[in-house]
């Protein structure tokens, strides 16, 4: 659905994309990370054809964003990072502007106005002015005028940006829901831990590069090919140490006290719980055996201090 290759972004001598590839299927929740001034609103603003590339080629739903412009538009749906609203209409009033500007069927107003205010929980506030909004309404007012027309994409530039934890969780879950309809979204955010909640895929740009890409699980890899494990015990016992580097696969086995251990280890899931078993049946007192697997924030910050190519 939508589809990225080479896109460079320059503005004057500045270049703010470098050759950035990116292909993102039906169904996708991708998150877009990166630093400010790393490359991802005026990546953005290409896909909604707010900026026309200096070079490279892209698409949305099979239409290429600067020749077919009319055409992305009526399968798309753009929230910008900060929430452009008017302050002098109501909040009904502003999704019936946007309803008309959309060209939608006015007989599907009312109908489709409750629906996108229902789904952010805008309810309540229909009548409320928009200038008496918070900002975290706003930015719920705003994703509920994109969601207006259906559309088959939506980039939704900071969406979580002054929600609270409560709107935050239901941002989540409507964005899941919108995922499993079909729909394609591409977000960014500064909220890390929460794009691993829902995301299937991630990418990470500095500088107008990406640099690495795929499923969380793919970048991980990418990042941390061999796997550490933790396994404490309840009581000292000199044998685990030799037991765990006699397994196939185990490598840098490390005691940071008499009851701990970590090691690396490059097998399988299946063979991850042989070890376990191993050391139960050598009559070892596991009080603990898990995997310290790296998170969204873990990776990022390997990124960003350029231990990643």
């Amino acid at each position: 659905m939508i589809e990225i290759k080479d896109l460079r972004v320059d503005y004057g001598d500045f270049t703010a994309v470098h050759d950035l590839s990116l292909s993102i299927d039906q169904g996708e929740i991708y998150g877009f990370i990166g630093p400010n001034g790393a490359g991802k609103t005026s990546t953005f603003k290409v896909l909604g054809t707010l900026l026309e590339p200096t070079f490279g080629e892209v698409t949305v739903g099979g239409y290429n964003v600067a020749e077919q412009p009319r055409e992305v538009h009526r399968i798309l749906g753009y929230m910008p990072d900060f929430p452009p609203v008017y302050e002098d209409l109501r909040v009904w009033e502003f999704c019936d502007l946007f309803h008309a500007a959309y060209g939608l069927p006015s007989v599907e107003r009312k109908g489709r106005i409750d629906k996108v205010l229902k789904q952010t929980s805008l309810t309540e506030k229909r009548m409320a002015l928009c200038g008496g909004l918070s900002r975290g309404m706003k930015q719920r007012l705003l994703l509920a005028k994109t969601l207006l027309q259906e559309p088959k994409v939506l980039i939704l530039d900071e969406p979580a940006s002054g929600l609270d934890p409560h709107s935050r969780i239901e941002l989540r879950e409507i964005l899941k829901e919108l995922a499993s309809e079909g729909r394609t979204i591409l977000i960014s955010s500064h909220i890390l831990t929460e794009m691993e909640g829902f995301c299937t895929s991630i990418g990470i740009i500095e500088q107008g590069r990406l640099k690495v890409s795929g499923t969380i699980e793919e970048v991980i890899r990418q990042i941390q090919p061999a796997r550490r494990l933790l396994v404490e015990i309840i009581a000292p016992d000199p044998r685990v140490g030799k037991l765990l580097e006699d397994f196939h696969g185990v490598k840098d086995v490390q005691s940071p006290s008499p009851t701990k251990y970590n090691f690396q280890f490059t097998g399988k899931d299946a063979e991850v719980a042989k070890i376990l078993a191993h050391l139960v049946g050598q009559s070892i007192p596991v009080k603990s055996f898990h995997e310290d697997r790296m998170d969204v924030e873990d990776v990022f910050m390997k990124v960003s201090k350029g231990e990643v190519n």
